[in-house]
């Protein structure tokens, strides 16, 4: 009797711990999150499930181009693509956008520019014209969805401070025709 007994308390301290440790992986280092809507065509489509590495922040950076989860001022979390850093001076001319002056290619925008029937996927602008600064503030970034003509984004809510930012996307993971690990 007291084995069994021994060994029902070691089955439960091993279940106890092993919720412990899925826990804390989840809060603290990676969580899934469901697409929700077509902001973010081509390269994310409503319903995918992906997950979100809250912990790389933590160590390092945010890159120009990194999808990323964030906490919008609606109170809802929103995933965008960043297109401007602190200090960046972002601008849009002919569906080209400028960062500091320079012309950068959006490699991931061409599936929806080639099926444009005329006209622009991003409207022309430039900072001052979208959150009334001529760089992004100090602690923040400049976020667009990859759908630019049906996006809720920085152009609507302003730039993001970083502290409300999840993690970065890395891998979409359902259905398993999109998985991708993004770059």
């Amino acid at each position: 009797m007291a084995k069994r007994k021994n060994e029902s308390w070691e089955w439960l301290k091993a279940l106890v711990i092993a919720l412990v440790i899925a826990a804390g992986i989840r809060y603290f280092l990676f969580a899934p999150i469901v697409v929700d809507g077509e902001s973010m065509m081509p390269t994310l489509h409503n319903g995918d499930r992906m997950i979100v590495n809250k912990f790389s922040y933590e160590v390092g950076k945010p890159d120009r181009f990194d999808i990323v989860v964030f906490h919008a001022p609606e109170g809802k979390d929103y995933i965008k693509r960043i297109i401007g850093l602190p200090g960046d001076k972002i601008e849009y001319k002919d569906d080209t956008l400028y960062v500091n002056g320079i012309a950068v290619p959006e490699p991931y925008l061409n599936e929806y520019k080639q099926g444009l029937s005329g006209g622009n996927l991003t409207y022309n602008f430039d900072l001052s014209d979208e959150i009334g600064t001529q760089t992004v503030p100090k602690g923040h970034v400049f976020v667009l969805g990859d759908n630019r003509q049906h996006s809720k984004d920085s152009r609507n809510i302003g730039a993001i401070p970083m502290d409300q930012i999840i993690g970065k996307a890395n891998v979409i993971f359902w259905p398993v025709a999109h998985f991708e690990v993004l770059k």
